[in-house]
């Protein structure tokens, strides 16, 4: 079975909301795969391009955490799930691969602070609600925000 057949969409309408839930591989590869899920439910809300740009980028940060940093060389999964409603849309991932300490800062100086680091600064930024769950030495992470549709920008 090829990778590309264990990418699974799932999508739900109820009550106004419509979800979709993604799970992929862990594989860099595939976060285009969630930016392309994102963008059509974009189009569905009609958004700025400037809001659908800065949810890219959230989601962008929040799929390669998962990535790049919950699991080993054999791999694993990364879920998302889209929830779009007259009011918001929010995004949740999920991922089964070593946790962290989500209160320790990044670190600024050298090789990590150029290749990353700042991600959840930056989707905390981006978002008008965020939560996070993991723990240092625990299974699994889960990170979830939202965007307020129709507030000023």
């Amino acid at each position: 079975m090829s990778e590309a057949a264990l990418v699974e969409t799932q999508d739900e309408e109820r009550e106004g909301m419509r979800v979709v839930r993604l799970r992929i591989p862990a594989k860099a590869e595939y976060i285009a795969l969630a930016r392309l899920a994102l963008t059509g439910l974009t189009d569905l809300a009609a958004l700025a391009p400037e809001v659908v740009a800065d949810l890219k980028l959230a989601l962008t940060e929040a799929v390669s955490n998962s990535v790049r940093h919950a699991y080993d060389e054999s791999g694993g999964f990364v879920e998302v799930a889209y929830e779009l409603t007259g009011h918001s849309l929010a995004i949740e991932v999920v991922d089964d691969g070593a946790g962290f300490d989500p209160d320790r800062p990044p670190a600024l100086e050298g090789a990590e602070l150029s290749e990353g680091g700042l991600g959840i600064a930056i989707i905390r930024t981006i978002a008008d609600e965020f939560e996070i769950e993991s723990e240092a030495g625990a299974r699994g992470s889960r990170l979830r925000f939202a965007k307020k549709l129709g507030a000023p920008q």
